[in-house]
């Protein structure tokens, strides 16, 4: 698996021609990054000026195999297409060495010529021609068969239609063939051959060039590539069969070089490989056990960010494990739970960046981007679109401006753009309200005099960190394509700036918004904040086969038909459809439910809600039916306190659970209760052993704190030597000293076992007929390593 890291700091200087008529002033530049010629990445426009500063940070990681990275800096056009400056190509084999500085690259110029990527498989055999007399002629024949293309460039951002055009090029000759075209993909498979006839004396002198086009219907077809092959390489009824890359035409004669200016870089590049997934079974193990480690801190992914240099570094891959694994909610409520214990004043709660409030960010990233997409987008789309000024800033109004229409047109912006948002509670992800509800809850616990800190805990996120910063940065949620242009930039700050606002508790306690019409809505606030807090399922409502609670026969007597009804507060059984129920169970109630085997009353599609009572058991109409009504009632009472670990598939009939034959009927069941797991969780593309590498990389490179926390922790209270000076283990967050000690050494365990299978990957690597085709390098970390553990052997860490 192959990942870029940009840290792109990127800058430009004196760009355009350095002298002649042609000599620009000042304009609006752009820079994009590119895979080979697939544009990826695009920064925002910096107005007019040759020495632009973009300053954005880019990650992002390679799907593909890939040749080139390339970064291209365009002229912004106003009334006419966006025309290139220049640009800066890097060749795959070169990122490992310039990862992690920061270079200055002279720009190139772009020529369309030489704008290639791609291969072409070839087929080339000379025979020679026997005449009918059976003597040998002096002509012979060639054929040319063209096989195939790979990674052929993408035209506007679609798969191309590739042809190809098959010459033989020589003295006085000049024979061209075509093939057919291929229709909207990257990797064609041509299988054409074509026949040519030449003299055999000339041979030596002639040579094939194949030239890959795209097919354009209303624009001369643009130019692919080409690869040229001399004959002189054939022999006679010798097949020659091969991969060539594809190269610039007229093999890349370049013109005399212009000074187009430079771009400086910084790029950190990073190959992993990722082991089979039993090699992580002890570290995914211990990160997964984090939820239960009493205290929090104590924890090995509470212990990964504080060792790590970087602490955002370490939470997206702690993220994405314990989201796969469904152990999130509990690992965040922990850490909220730990840092609420050290806020002293309920305005300040979740403001800063600490591990629970990164977290909680890039859970919302992952989990809510669909949300976004269906709250944001289609009124972003209708204020990028529009051509309506809003800005209100007196200094920064233009000629012929009108402040108080401005202030109409983002007023009327800001009301679309909160209405959606306050409108959108029902598509808010379940993972969301689970962590919003746990918010609530602890910080009412904390601060139990301020009415308003269970709302301001949870708008801290969903306003201030989740919707103002999509809103002001759409093309980072994909709602956009790309940057907004200025004046549209401009727009979208005012209203991410109100958006935030609105959000804030405080803000409107202390009346900053008397005198706008604004606040017409602010009831709306709570609205959505109470419908975060709650999980919003839609209400299931079916006619179904009930068994009478607490009968211990089995018999057809005991199962009658009736209403069954669920809410996110209760589940309710009716005699019809519209009376008056006869039975209601709060979902607070309620412990677990399970499928019910057959056996159990010889019923298909049965299931039961497992109450501290007795069990209702249900027959739904069908297999469908069951599935549905399991998936709603586990999702309203997933966050359920009491909920189950194990239960009974079978009933308690005859003095007897039917399953295991148990005669207690308050035996603990005998089978493990199933995860409720989110549906959105479910349709995630989260490769646990790719998290788990990148964990143990973290860890690997943080040795020497790790080092240090357990020295921390033996001074406290593992060891009865001299105690260490305060400041020595102060930048560590150590509640119990003897259970973190114990997740350390843990740690070093499972790092040692896991750098063992690296070691023997590289070593499997070397062996004759083993190609190694990716380098693991350690880096500067590595002889720390080396000096803090003596245990690891050198052979290990060379490898």
């Amino acid at each position: 698996f192959v990942y870029i890291t940009f840290y792109l700091k990127c800058e430009a200087k004196h760009l355009g021609p350095s002298s002649g008529p042609t000599r620009p002033r000042d304009f609006s530049t752009f820079c994009t990054v590119n895979l080979d010629q697939e544009e990826v990445l695009r920064t925002q426009v910096c107005e007019k000026t040759l020495s632009p500063l973009y300053g954005e940070d880019f990650y992002f990681e390679i799907p593909r195999p890939f040749q080139c990275l390339s970064f291209y800096v365009y002229a912004k056009g106003v009334f006419q297409r966006d025309l290139p400056v220049g640009k800066v190509a890097i060749r795959k084999e070169d990122l490992s060495k310039l990862s992690g500085k920061e270079n200055w690259f002279t720009l190139q110029s772009v020529d369309p010529n030489s704008e290639v990527q791609g291969k072409v498989h070839l087929e080339m055999k000379l025979n020679e021609l026997i005449t009918e007399n059976g003597s040998v002629c002096h002509v012979c024949a060639v054929s040319r068969r063209i096989i195939a293309c790979q990674g052929l460039p993408l035209i506007s951002g679609q798969n191309c239609d590739p042809y190809a055009t098959v010459m033989l090029v020589g003295p006085a000759r000049s024979d061209q063939r075509k093939t057919k075209v291929k229709k909207k993909t990257s990797n064609p498979q041509f299988e054409e051959t074509f026949f040519f006839e030449v003299d055999f004396c000339s041979c030596l002198l002639l040579l094939f060039r194949v030239d890959l086009w795209n097919n354009e219907t209303m624009a001369p077809d643009v130019f692919l590539g080409e690869t040229r092959v001399s004959l002189k390489i054939l022999r006679n009824d010798h097949v020659h069969k091969a991969w060539y890359l594809l190269q610039p035409k007229g093999n890349g004669n370049k013109p005399k070089p212009e000074d187009l200016g430079s771009l400086r870089l910084n790029i950190t590049y990073t190959e992993d490989i990722v082991l089979p997934s039993a090699c992580y079974h002890c570290l995914r193990a211990l990160v997964l056990q984090s939820p239960d480690v009493k205290p929090i801190s104590a924890s090995a992914a509470h212990i990964l960010a504080e060792v790590c240099k970087e602490q955002y570094e370490a939470v997206l891959p702690v993220v994405k494990l314990l989201l796969h694994h469904n152990r999130l909610v509990p690992f965040v409520s922990s850490i909220a739970e730990l840092e609420l214990e050290q806020t002293q004043e309920a305005n300040t709660i979740f403001r800063g960046n600490s591990l629970a409030t990164r977290c909680i960010d890039d859970m919302m990233k992952i989990v809510g981007r669909s949300y976004l997409a269906v709250t944001l987008k289609p009124v972003l789309d209708e204020i990028c679109e529009s051509n309506k000024t809003c800005e209100i800033d007196p200094v920064k109004l233009k000629d012929g401006d009108n402040k108080e229409i401005n202030k109409e047109n983002l007023q009327c912006f800001v009301q679309k753009v909160f209405s959606s948002i306050t409108q959108s509670s029902a598509s808010c992800p379940p993972l969301m309200c689970d962590v919003f509800r746990s918010l609530r809850q602890m910080a009412s616990r904390r601060f139990p005099a301020d009415p308003h800190v269970q709302y301001s805990a949870v708008s801290s996120f969903v306003f201030l960190r989740f919707f103002a910063v999509a809103v002001l940065s759409p093309h980072t949620f994909q709602l956009r394509p790309h940057h907004p242009d200025p004046e549209v930039t401009r727009t979208l700050t005012l209203i991410s700036k109100t958006i935030q606002t609105l959000g804030s508790w405080g803000s409107l306690s202390k009346n900053k918004l008397v005198g706008s019409t604004l606040l017409t809505e602010c009831f709306a606030f709570d609205i959505i904040t109470r419908a975060c807090i709650s999980t919003v399922v839609k209400k299931k409502k079916n006619e179904v086969q009930k068994r009478a609670q607490g009968r211990k026969r089995i018999g057809k007597r005991n199962f009658k038909k009736r209403w069954l009804r669920v809410t996110t507060q209760e589940l309710s059984y009716h005699k019809q459809k519209g009376k008056e129920p006869l039975c209601v169970i709060p979902v607070k109630d309620i412990l677990g439910v399970e499928k019910l085997e057959e056996s159990a009353f010889k019923r298909k599609n049965m299931f039961q809600v497992i109450q501290s009572e007795k069990p209702l058991y249900v027959q739904a109409g069908n297999c469908v039916e069951v599935c549905e009504w399991i998936e709603v009632l586990s999702q309203v009472s997933r966050c359920n306190p009491g909920r189950l670990s194990v239960f009974h598939p079978s009933a308690f009939l005859m003095g007897a659970w039917q399953c295991c034959k148990a005669q207690n009927e308050g035996q603990p069941g005998c089978r493990p209760c199933s995860t409720a797991t989110l549906a959105n969780i479910q349709q995630l593309d989260i490769d646990c052993d790719r998290e788990t590498e990148k964990i143990f990389t973290l860890f690997s490179s943080s040795h020497s704190n790790l080092q240090k926390m357990e020295d921390a922790c033996a001074s406290l209270s593992v060891y009865l030597g001299q105690q260490k000076e305060q400041e020595e283990y102060s930048a560590f967050t150590i509640q119990d000293p003897m259970e973190t000690f114990q997740t350390v050494q843990q740690i070093q365990t499972a790092l040692e076992e896991l750098q063992g299978h690296h070691a023997a990957h590289g070593a499997a690597a070397d062996e004759p007929g083993t190609i190694l085709s990716i380098i693991i390098a350690i880096g500067p970390f590595g002889q720390k390593i080396l000096e803090s553990h003596q245990s690891w052997k050198m052979s290990n860490i060379k490898r």
